[in-house]
């Protein structure tokens, strides 16, 4: 265990490295959220009203922060697919190393890189007006449970990296999945406007119940919930999203590692 333990931290550090050289790759992470915040907060923000009452703004901010699970999957999608097209992966199975901990280190860098991304978020949302209203308690539980989130999507994608031939393809894949996630949630505007469909996919989507838990644990608005379970129960909601996601996407990822 202390080995593998090891080998997934020095693996994570190689990833981590390469941040200061190349300093675009947290483009997606940090910057994207950033437009979409300034962007829908003053440009959008006053003809959009939360249904309830509470300052947009509040509700946006926390939307965002979950906004930002999902950004991160065309990242690491194509990370891992780069490791394979430059041959890295196969140097790193020629070693006798754990299977798993060359896919383990990319999806630790990639939380690590997250950290300072919500950090950058939450630095803006103060000067936008948001500001966590819960308790020490609350607020811990609201990051934690954003990097937990954060953990299950990082397996999705390099699953995602795995199964393509090429990053240009993880690229579009990840995308392809990423905005309809994204949109069809209730990230930037409340759930119940939408029109029939489209809402009930909405009120189940994974990142409509990450939002909405931010909001409660931050003690931002939250607008009208519909009579649904996972917006009743967002946080349980999102341990049983996470916990699904981790129990489908770790195994099969390894077991794709392995056969590539």
């Amino acid at each position: 265990m202390t080995a593998a333990v090891n080998e997934v931290r020095l693996l994570a550090g190689r990833s981590l490295r390469h941040v200061p050289r190349i300093p675009e790759k947290l483009v997606g992470a940090i910057v994207v959220p950033l437009v979409f915040v300034l962007l829908f907060a003053y440009v959008f923000g006053s003809a959009i009203e939360v249904p309830g009452g509470g300052d947009y703004h509040a509700y946006l901010v926390s939307g965002i922060f979950a906004q930002t699970m999902i950004g991160m999957l065309p990242g690491v999608s194509i990370g891992v697919a780069t490791d394979i097209r430059s041959g890295l992966m196969d140097r790193l199975r020629a070693l006798p190393i754990m299977r798993g901990s060359a896919i383990a280190g990319r999806a630790v860098a990639e939380l690590a890189e997250l950290c300072v991304a919500l950090l950058v978020i939450a630095a803006c949302g103060l000067v936008v007006g948001w500001a966590p209203h819960g308790s020490v308690l609350d607020t811990v539980g609201a990051f934690a449970l954003l990097l937990l989130m954060a953990l299950a999507v990082t397996w999705v994608g390099v699953w995602l990296g795995l199964i393509v031939s090429d990053p240009d393809g993880a690229d579009g894949i990840a995308m392809s999945v990423m905005f309809p996630a994204m949109f069809l949630s209730g990230i930037f505007v409340p759930v119940e406007g939408l029109p029939d469909g489209l809402r009930q996919i909405a009120e189940w989507n994974p990142l409509t119940a990450l939002a909405t838990a931010c909001r409660e644990l931050f003690g931002s608005p939250t607008g009208n919930l519909p009579d649904v379970w996972p917006l009743q129960h967002p946080v349980l909601a999102c341990l049983a999203w996470a916990a699904v996601l981790l129990a489908v996407f770790v195994p099969v990822s390894v077991r794709r590692y392995r056969v590539r």
